[in-house]
């Protein structure tokens, strides 16, 4: 009796250490597993426009690399129309800014209040930069990490073109290993996860191409500074709900302030006129309901991953919970994957249907 007890207590504790050692190194690799994942969400945002092209005759392998060229060719074309305005509008920003010590002594000493304990603090800090061959060691660092993002980035698009390929394969094998009655709804599960994620993407940066592009228009219409910059910003933060439009307004109209009240008050408009027109008539229109969740539980997702994992970790939040979201409603609440709504955006639904 004695010696079955200690070997239940082994087990028990082996299986206990065996979880925590899992863990642990799922969660040394993070990195590793988050750009699997962003590589897969990248995949599903593609496998409409390859399937699409495929039944035009266009190889697959061909489809994929064309995606990848007009996705560099709208960076480029980024980096050429808005890079530059934008660098200006920052070195404007900065051009009345104290950068030597002597500057910094001399307006500090003119200051008051808060302005001068900035200044005073900036000083401070110019004393404790290091200098000469100090700066040879972070100089290193940064190249390092600048190749460590690039070979990131090369990992995640390889892994999203093969995955293009060998998805159909992968799910197969996992089907494989579930009993009978249960594999199709494994696989309209994994379809339908699919075509959430890549709706969702393809919608969202609809949407930030969008809101910036209107928003820059509007800001420089209405006279308002750094008015790239800030339409800008407020394209981006459309990947937090709530929370990122209202702090792009705040931003725009206080920077509205610093030209008169009028100018302010035509950004808070213009921010308001767009936000009443992406909620009601773009976003029903082109993203719909494409990872099926609330605001609430976006927001909260965000702000949960945000602190717990970091600011990179936030590209994932919401294709995260809208995963879990699917799960849960085919494993807890019994839905037919098969019956759901399959969201759609840029491409109709039968371009949206796995092959």
């Amino acid at each position: 009796m004695l010696g079955q007890t200690a070997r239940r207590t082994a087990i028990a504790t082996l299986v206990a250490l065996s979880i925590v050692v899992a863990a642990l190194a799922l969660w040394k690799i993070k990195i590793v597993i988050a750009s699997l994942f962003l590589a897969f969400t990248l995949a599903a945002a593609m496998r409409p426009g390859v399937d699409w092209l495929a039944r035009r005759r266009v190889p697959r392998g061909v489809g994929v690399l064309l995606h990848y060229v007009v996705l560099i060719g709208l960076i480029a074309l980024f980096l050429w129309l808005v890079v530059p305005r934008a660098l200006t509008q920052v070195e404007q920003a900065i051009g009345s800014v104290p950068t030597t010590t002597s500057q910094l002594r001399h307006a500090a000493s003119h200051s008051t209040g808060i302005k001068h304990e900035i200044l005073v603090s900036i000083q401070r800090r110019l004393k404790n930069l290091p200098s000469g061959t100090s700066l040879i060691h972070p100089a290193i660092t940064v190249t390092k990490k600048a190749f460590e993002i690039l070979v990131g980035i090369f990992f995640i698009f390889a892994v999203a073109a093969y995955w293009i390929f060998e998805r159909d394969r992968a799910v197969d094998l996992v089907a494989s290993l579930i009993e009978r009655p249960k594999r199709k709804k494994v696989r309209d599960t994994w379809w339908l996860i699919d075509q959430k994620l890549g709706a969702f993407v393809r919608g969202q940066l609809l949407l930030i191409v969008f809101v910036a592009t209107l928003l820059s228009l509007a800001f420089w219409l209405d006279g308002l500074p750094y008015w790239i910059l800030l339409g800008v910003f407020a394209g981006i933060v459309e990947i937090v709900p709530v929370i990122g439009p209202l702090a792009a307004g705040a931003l725009a109209i206080g920077v509205g302030f610093t030209v008169d009240w009028k100018t302010a008050l035509g950004a808070g408009i213009a921010v308001l006129v767009l936000r009443q027109l992406e909620d009601y008539v773009v976003v029903p229109r082109v993203l719909g309901h494409a990872v099926g969740l609330s605001p609430l539980v976006v927001l909260v997702s965000v702000t949960s991953i945000g602190l717990l994992l970091g600011g990179f970790y936030v590209l994932l939040a919401i294709p995260i919970a809208s995963l879990l979201a699917t799960v849960v409603d085919v494993v807890l609440r019994d839905v037919d994957p098969a019956e759901e709504e399959v969201p759609t955006v840029l491409f109709p639904a039968k371009d949206a249907e796995t092959g």
